[in-house]
């Protein structure tokens, strides 16, 4: 592992947390970007994240390319309950959990982040709903909360961030797409 490395990669996740923190601010959730992806910062995922470093694509998919596998992904997404995976229980009928709204809020903020950091300057309101339909062919999520993703991605490609990721813009998106777990009925789950 270039020492290198190490610095750029701090570098890079400050960055991150930077954005998704402005980003939760124009949504009303500060506290979300606050304390969003800490974990990056624990030994089980800095170190293999800093060693896969590479300055143009996630750590932990060249790590997964190389290993099959990727401790620090396992780490980080049974650690973030802004990550999809962190709501699924295959005991469930419904395997997947629809995510309370704070953390579904936060998810936005960090593709949208990550989108804008990895990307840079090649970052436009188009790319996120163009990786998205992409992604979620590999993803387990929810469907209530993947047609919510859709529809804020869809909003960001035609009308902008600033229109997009406003607090009751995003609050309502969710009220219409997903079902609040506080208000379903005992005998549906």
């Amino acid at each position: 592992m270039k020492i290198i490395n190490i610095f750029k990669h701090l570098k890079l996740i400050i960055k991150h947390k930077w954005v998704v923190f402005k980003l939760c601010c124009k949504i009303g959730i500060p506290w979300r970007g606050v304390v969003h992806d800490l974990s990056k910062f624990s030994i089980e995922e800095f170190w293999e994240s800093a060693k896969y470093f590479d300055g143009h694509k996630s750590p932990i998919m060249n790590c997964k390319k190389e290993k099959g596998y990727s401790k620090a992904w396992l780490h980080h997404k049974g650690r973030n309950k802004h990550h999809p995976e962190y709501w699924i229980d295959m005991s469930l009928p419904e395997k997947t959990v629809i995510m309370p709204y704070k953390y579904a809020a936060e998810m936005i903020c960090d593709k949208i982040a990550a989108g804008i950091v990895y990307r840079g300057k090649e970052f436009s309101n188009d790319w996120q709903i163009n990786y998205y339909m992409k992604e979620r062919e590999f993803m387990f999520v929810n469907p209530h909360v993947d047609k919510f993703m859709i529809a804020v991605f869809t909003q960001l490609s035609k009308e902008g961030l600033n229109k997009t990721l406003t607090k009751t813009n995003i609050k309502n998106l969710y009220e219409k797409y997903c079902i609040r777990m506080e208000n379903l009925d005992e005998d549906k789950i």
